[in-house]
């Protein structure tokens, strides 16, 4: 009793300020503020704030959607937040390794502090730091090289994990491909207050590694989206119920989306590029993207470049790009929906690639 008191106090002395804070973090659009939410986006930042201890940034900015919110609400939640067979430190470092593929030095900051937090000690600065190979533990040097890298190096444990091990670091590459993506399109560069320099981030790991002992009941709010079919390359979710139908609603939310906001040429180019570029793309050139929408329709070339660069490579996202796009009078919805869909389709092709490279055992 004397923990659960504790940690509502806690959540109580940070609701407040992390709820001023949170808006400030947020670009382009403009969020619904906590105090003037009502209906679903009222009931998920009540949830954010409860299981994640605060109003995360990453979810808000979603709120000029809310069934974009409720989907990417559903996906964090139950690939990070719920208990499951992969220990939240592992969880955690896994969402730090895939923020650094992606060069999201605000998720990066949020997730290296979580698991310096939750583990401290050499290994979690190390991880902290994206030196990988410095790791001396086991499980946790070899589920941040396979996130990092797409192999476990000479640790090997990626190809030990069973099934269900397997499903759930798989969610957590997911989740953290979608969110990258959406955080360097619309959050600033880092939570941290600008030169907080040792302080902050000290600081930031006793708030996240206290925030990372949080659990949530598998299932909760899946009710906020109608049901849905798995698809195909999302089979890796499948073993848990709860997190089947997390990741398959979201899907479909998403989908929706692209339908309304994403034009039909647009949508085919992404899914043509993502089948011969990774969707990780360092190696794709500047001049490879700049001309791959030269044989769009012009009136879809602003939404083009937006969401092939989103899904490419996010973090050359320029804030010119997104101007350009609200020149041609898209809302604020609009634009989250363009965004988010490039990103989740982005997601759920490295997610695939990124479980079928791994041999899971028997089990």
């Amino acid at each position: 009793m004397a923990r659960n008191s504790r940690d509502h106090g806690e959540q109580g002395l940070l609701a407040g300020p992390t709820r001023r804070i949170t808006m400030t973090h947020i670009r382009h659009v403009r969020a619904t503020p906590p105090g003037s939410a009502d209906g679903v986006v009222a009931r998920v930042y009540q949830h954010v704030e409860q299981e994640f201890g605060m109003l995360a940034p990453p979810m808000a900015l979603h709120s000029p959607a809310p069934e974009l919110l409720v989907a990417s609400w559903l996906i964090l939640r139950e690939s990070l937040l719920v208990p499951g067979p992969v220990s939240r430190a592992v969880r955690e470092a896994v969402a730090a390794s895939v923020s650094f593929n992606n060069r999201c030095p605000y998720c990066v900051d949020v997730h290296g502090s979580a698991v310096l937090g939750l583990l401290g000690g050499p290994d979690a600065r190390a991880l902290a730091d994206d030196r990988v190979a410095d790791i001396a533990d086991h499980e946790l040097r070899a589920a941040a090289m396979w996130a990092r890298h797409g192999d476990a190096g000479d640790a090997g444990t990626a190809t030990r994990w069973d099934a269900g091990e397997l499903a759930a670091v798989t969610a957590v590459v997911f989740t953290f491909e979608y969110l990258n993506r959406m955080v360097n399109v619309f959050l600033r560069e880092s939570p941290l207050p600008p030169r907080s320099g040792r302080l902050g981030r000290w600081v930031a790991a006793r708030v996240m590694g206290r925030l990372g002992a949080r659990a949530g009941l598998p299932g909760r709010d899946i009710d906020l989206l109608p049901a849905a079919a798995l698809p195909p390359d999302l089979r890796w979710a499948g073993g848990r119920e709860t997190s089947a139908a997390a990741f398959a609603r979201a899907n479909a939310a998403v989908e929706r989306a692209g339908v309304r906001s994403v034009p039909d040429s647009v949508r085919r180019l992404v899914g043509d590029r993502l089948s011969t570029w990774s969707g990780r793309g360092t190696s794709v050139t500047l001049d490879e993207l700049r001309s791959a929408t030269d044989g769009l329709p012009a009136r879809d070339r602003s939404a083009g470049r937006l969401a092939l660069w989103t899904a490419v490579s996010s973090y050359r996202v320029t804030d010119a790009m997104v101007d350009e796009l609200r020149d041609s009078g898209r809302s604020d919805a609009a634009l989250i929906e363009i965004v988010s869909w490039a990103a989740f389709t982005a997601a759920r092709s490295i997610a695939a690639a990124s479980h079928d490279r791994a041999d899971p055992r028997p089990g």
